[in-house]
């Protein structure tokens, strides 16, 4: 497995729509091997999750991975899973204001507005049918990186520019609130 370079922000791949692959590309020891290294790369950065384009790849698979992160201490774990192929539906009209960040726009969090409960449907990355459902913070992640798959990054969500941060200073200024109102979500509708 390798650790692969993570693109930022300007670079046109994360503006493109990712290519829906086949199962037989999809069995491919090299789409296998990649996706080892996707895997890799995300823990190797501490992201809850990633999706291909992020490391210059142009096809529809992202995994999420949460595991009493540092980087975001307040999500839920969430077991590995990659997704292959995704199709994400609202469930609710409920949404809440969530701080965000990427690891292909260093040092910057915005408040994005997410829904709390959506249906993921894809295939696992083994051509297995995946069926479920996410609620919470973590159904802003499985939309976070859905986005990636769709050529969007979450400063084109932030509805209030004013929200945009660096890291140091959501720290300081506005990570104990945030962290508050993230148990409270987390409260209110699970994961």
């Amino acid at each position: 497995m390798a650790v692969l370079p993570i693109v930022k922000l300007g670079d046109p791949i994360l503006r493109k729509k990712a290519r829906r692959i086949s199962m037989d590309e999809l069995a491919s020891e090299e789409m296998q091997r990649f996706i080892d290294d996707l895997i890799e790369t995300m823990k190797a950065a501490n992201g809850a999750g990633l999706a291909a384009p992020q490391v210059g790849h142009s096809v529809a698979i992202a995994a999420v991975h949460v595991q009493d992160n540092p980087r975001y201490p307040y999500k839920p774990n969430v077991p590995l899973t990659v997704f292959v192929n995704p199709t994400i539906t609202p469930l609710t009209d409920e949404t809440e204001m969530l701080y965000e960040g990427c690891l292909s726009v260093p040092d910057l969090r915005g408040r994005v507005p997410r829904v709390m409960r959506i249906r993921v449907e894809a295939v696992d990355r083994h051509g297995a049918p995946l069926d479920f459902e996410a609620r919470g913070l973590t159904a802003g992640t499985y939309q976070h990186e859905f986005d990636h798959l769709e050529g969007r990054l979450f400063v084109d969500r932030v509805a209030d520019p004013s929200t945009f941060s660096t890291w140091a200073n959501f720290d300081a200024f506005h990570k104990a609130a945030f962290v508050e109102e993230a148990k409270a979500v987390v409260a209110r509708y699970g994961g």
